[in-house]
């Protein structure tokens, strides 16, 4: 007990003359390179928690999950696919669609600026250089124009539009190519329930609900047509793949 005691009032008068030799001055424990190891860390867990955000703004991820959503319900089964399995799908179709843009984004700005070839600033512009690259391909003239004068800006070229302006004007063109698509996904489906809907009522059956008996011909139609082929062919045919 003795030596308990004697231990615990070393520990005692010795945490104030420990604390007087703790610096927090980063700047002088700090060097110029691991400075910037800490600028990238925060800029990393920046981009990593607005990464759903980042994912739905620039890419055509838009498009596809409202298209998927659309077939489902022209489909008339509101739980499956499943909405992971739906996300699951749009991901990786936008994976693949975005593969040539994310590339040239990680060779010509991530790469040189873990290389510190090149600065923050720098970084950022070459990664960002091909998103933009993408949207601007992508995006409705008219759209664009009415971001344009709202923000009251001038822009001489298309290539020179801030993202203040592109990113709001891609994700309305994104929604509209989306309801299009979606319109016309909708129509084989409509025209079975109308022929099923009409059949029931010539026959008299006017207390059977349409849908109970359409749902069984519209899976069978949409998989004899390989619906799920020609609808992911045809969204990654929609969109151009650009790599810079």
């Amino acid at each position: 007990m003795r030596k308990l005691l004697s231990f615990l009032a070393v520990l005692l008068f010795a945490a104030p003359l420990f604390a007087q030799t703790v610096s927090l001055d980063m700047g002088e424990q700090i060097g110029g390179s691991a400075m910037s190891k800490v600028i990238q860390l925060i800029a990393l867990l920046t981009v990593i928690s607005l990464a759903p955000s980042i994912l739905m703004m620039v890419t055509s991820f838009t498009r596809i999950i409202i298209v998927l959503s659309l077939l489902r319900s022209a489909l008339g089964i509101q739980q499956t696919p499943p909405n992971a399995v739906l996300v699951g799908l749009a991901l990786f179709l936008t994976m693949f669609i975005m593969a040539p843009t994310f590339k040239v984004a990680y060779e010509q700005g991530f790469i040189p600026l873990a290389e510190e070839k090149i600065n923050e600033k720098q970084a950022y512009e070459k990664i960002t250089a091909p998103f933009h690259t993408f949207m601007i391909a992508h995006v409705r003239e008219k759209d664009l124009a009415l971001f344009i004068d709202l923000a009251q800006i001038k822009v001489e070229k298309r290539q020179d539009t801030p993202f203040q302006v592109l990113i709001p004007a891609f994700m309305i063109s994104e929604l509209r190519r989306a309801f299009e698509i979606g319109f016309l996904v909708f129509i084989p489906f409509l025209i079975i329930d109308m022929m099923i809907a009409s059949t029931l009522m010539s026959m008299g059956m006017v207390t059977l609900p349409p849908v109970l008996i359409s749902l069984p011909f519209k899976i069978i139609f949409f998989v004899l047509v390989d619906g799920w082929y020609m609808l992911c062919g045809s969204l990654v045919r929609s969109f151009e793949l650009i790599p810079s």
